[in-house]
């Protein structure tokens, strides 16, 4: 049977834990890593989340696969060839080891923008943040087992509030802040 899905409350061990591998993967990557950023819920002060620490890792570009592959892979992290998701090239913490998820995306591209957006957008709006937790807790008590439908099912209120913060960010000029490491 899968781990069940577990949503815990905030704590500021995930920033700690982010800040403590971003460093790792800033020494190993160098300038090959145009931008580490903490993304996901663990990255959003106060916001219940499931304990994964979400990285996503910006680079100029996804070739040569080996200038981020290897340096990854020296660390632990397994690359998922099979990821579906082309937009991003995606990294697991190896077996045993505390759940990291890396993201590896173009710099500049949609889902590299989008991934900082919405965690801008839930770090300013602390109603929003609330609305995205209650979700989160009763779809992990409803799927507790099934990450599938998890993931599915909270599609909704994700793009809800994307359609905020894509308004807020036209009011707001908003741009990503400085790299996170």
């Amino acid at each position: 049977m899968p781990d069940p899905i577990l949503i815990l409350p905030y704590t500021d061990e995930w920033a700690k834990e982010f800040h403590s591998i971003g460093c790792q993967l800033r020494e190993v990557l160098g300038n090959i890593a145009l931008r580490i950023d903490h993304i996901g819920s663990t990255a959003v002060t106060g916001l219940a989340a499931k304990p994964v620490i979400d990285i996503q890792i910006s680079v100029a570009s996804f070739t040569p696969l080996a200038a981020f592959k290897a340096p990854l892979e020296s660390l632990g992290f397994s690359y998922r060839a099979e990821n579906p998701d082309k937009s991003k090239r995606y990294f697991r913490e190896a077996p045993g080891d505390r759940r990291v998820h890396i993201h590896v995306r173009q710099a500049g591209s949609w889902a590299e923008q989008l991934a900082l957006l919405f965690r801008d957008f839930l770090r300013r709006h602390p109603d929003y943040c609330r609305r995205y937790e209650q979700v989160k807790y009763e779809l992990a008590k409803k799927y507790q087992y099934n990450r599938q439908l998890y993931t599915k099912s909270k599609e909704s209120i994700i793009w809800e509030i994307l359609k905020q913060a894509n308004h807020w960010s036209q009011q707001t000029a908003w741009s990503p802040a400085n790299s996170d490491n």
